[in-house]
C-alpha cells in the first residue's frame, strides 16, 4: 500500500499491516463491521427512519438497532433482511 498521501493515523496503520499479518486480518475484519454498520445507519436515515421507528417496524428494540450499526459482529442475515424490506430496500450480498 503506498503512504505518501497518508495522515498519520493511515500511515501507521498501513505500516503496522505490512509488518504483522495477525494485525492487518484483525484490522480488516473490524473495518468490515464498522462499514456493515454505517451502511445500516446510512440505509435507515436515507428511509426517513429513526432507530425507533425502524425496530418497531421489524420487531426489535431501539438499542438493538443501535448496537447494529455501532458494532454489527452478531448482526444475521435474516435481521438484514427484515432491515431491508422495512427501509424499502433489497439485501444484496456479494464478494468483491
Amino acid at each position: 500500500m503506498k503512504t505518501k498521501n497518508l495522515d498519520g493515523l493511515d500511515c501507521y496503520i498501513a505500516q503496522r499491516k505490512a509488518k504483522d499479518v495477525e494485525f492487518a486480518a484483525a484490522y480488516d475484519s473490524e473495518q468490515a463491521e464498522w462499514e456493515i454498520g454505517r451502511l445500516l445507519a446510512k440505509t435507515r436515515e436515507g428511509a426517513g427512519m429513526t432507530q425507533e421507528a425502524l425496530a418497531k417496524k421489524i420487531g426489535s428494540t431501539r438499542s438493538a438497532i443501535c448496537r447494529y450499526e455501532r458494532h454489527p459482529a452478531n448482526l444475521t442475515l435474516a435481521t438484514l433482511e427484515k432491515v431491508a424490506r422495512a427501509t424499502g430496500r433489497r439485501l444484496v450480498v456479494k464478494f468483491a
